[in-house]
């Protein structure tokens, strides 16, 4: 069974002075701006990186969501936040990091076991397997009490 899920975006007019719009399935981004100045300015509006971003720290959590469950672990609070690098690479730019940081609470259980579930979940949570950069994972807290 495939699970589909698509997003659009439009973009009118070229270069710096284009703006575009996307939107997602769900609404959840519904004709939401971007362009070369929420991207690289600060202006109002999303970025693909964001997203990536947004994708990526949601999937992992979810992923570790499972696995937490399934090693018989009924309550518990994760939160996580990716940060992605977008650098200038010669002519253009590429992502080269993906960085998670994860605080987390999963009463009874202990620090490496924890770290293990942790670990597989980035390995494993389909936007890791997808991004071909360098994914990193920072446990910026735990309580196992």
């Amino acid at each position: 069974m495939a699970i589909i899920n698509w997003a659009t975006a439009k973009y009118e007019g070229l270069g710096k002075e284009g703006k575009g719009h996307v939107s997602t399935q769900s609404g959840a981004l519904k004709d939401q701006p971007y362009g070369f100045n929420t991207r690289f300015d600060d202006q109002p509006g999303t970025n693909p990186e964001e997203q990536i971003a947004a994708a990526h720290a949601s999937c992992f959590t979810m992923a570790l969501s499972f696995a937490l469950a399934e090693h018989g672990y009924k309550k518990g609070t994760l939160e996580s936040k990716a940060t992605i690098t977008l650098v200038k690479d010669g002519e253009g730019f590429a992502i080269t990091k993906s960085e998670i940081k994860l605080d987390a609470k999963v009463p009874g259980m202990s620090g490496p076991d924890f770290e293990k579930a942790a670990v597989e979940a980035k390995l494993n949570c389909p936007i890791s397997k997808l991004l071909n950069c360098d994914v990193t994972l920072d446990i910026t807290s735990f309580d196992g009490n």
